[in-house]
């Protein structure tokens, strides 16, 4: 009996030759690794391309602007309150900031009749005040104290107070004499404006800053363009 011969087998069965059958690793093995990194390699894909999206559409904590979709800027929400601190101007509050109606034909300082009525206790503010306008290129109307309607009630540095079609251009082009003036309507016929100055009158703005802001009205900036928001 061979030394080859399987026991048990009573030499049935021999072995000869010199080459011995070899086990070959099964294939099934190497297409499951395969298949199961492509698996976990999709499922990354998906949940990284998920959060991106959410990021996107999410925006910003305090919802006033969003990203947009399509660029890289931020837009901002159409539910924004606007500024109520511009210096010059007719605004939503009331107080006078700078307008939307710039940019057509504003009336000249000339144009305008301005009568200046002092609601403080300083003295002699009401004519220091006239006199400068004048200077400016403003008509001046009536000079002294304010009715009793307003003397020693206007917290703000002052009072533009006229007729509604002031609105289409007096008050902005005197608002950029003073900083924080509130505009007010009344029912008068003429096209003259009361400059009631309050208690929080300092000063007028500066010549060359009253022009430099006067020229912006007539020829505004246009506003930039961004990515629109969807």
């Amino acid at each position: 009996m061979s030394m080859l011969t399987p026991p048990g087998m009573g030499g049935k069965y021999r072995i000869t030759g010199d080459r011995y059958p070899r086990m070959s690793r099964p294939r099934n093995r190497r297409r499951l690794v395969f298949a199961a990194f492509g698996s976990v390699l999709a499922l990354g894909l998906v949940g990284w391309g998920t959060l991106q999206l959410i990021d996107v559409f999410s925006g910003d904590g305090d919802g006033q602007t969003v990203r947009a979709a399509h660029g890289t800027g931020d837009c901002e929400r159409g539910d924004k309150r606007p500024d109520e601190n511009a210096k010059s101007g007719r605004g939503d509050s009331g107080q006078s900031g700078n307008s939307d109606r710039t940019g057509g034909k504003l009336p000249k300082p000339a144009q305008i009749t301005v009568n200046v009525y002092n609601a403080t206790t300083r003295s002699g503010l009401a004519k220091n005040t006239a006199d400068e306008l004048k200077k400016r290129g403003f008509k001046i109307g009536k000079v002294g104290n304010a009715p009793a309607e307003y003397d020693k009630k206007v917290k703000a540095s002052g009072i533009l107070l006229g007729a509604p079609g002031a609105d289409d251009g007096a008050f902005n082009v005197l608002g950029t004499q003073l900083d924080g003036a509130q505009t007010k309507n009344d029912a008068r016929d003429g096209k003259d404006i009361d400059l009631i100055i309050g208690s929080g009158f300092k000063t007028l703005v500066k010549q060359k800053d009253a022009e430099k802001a006067l020229a912006a009205l007539a020829t505004p900036s246009p506003t930039p363009s961004g990515t629109p928001c969807r």
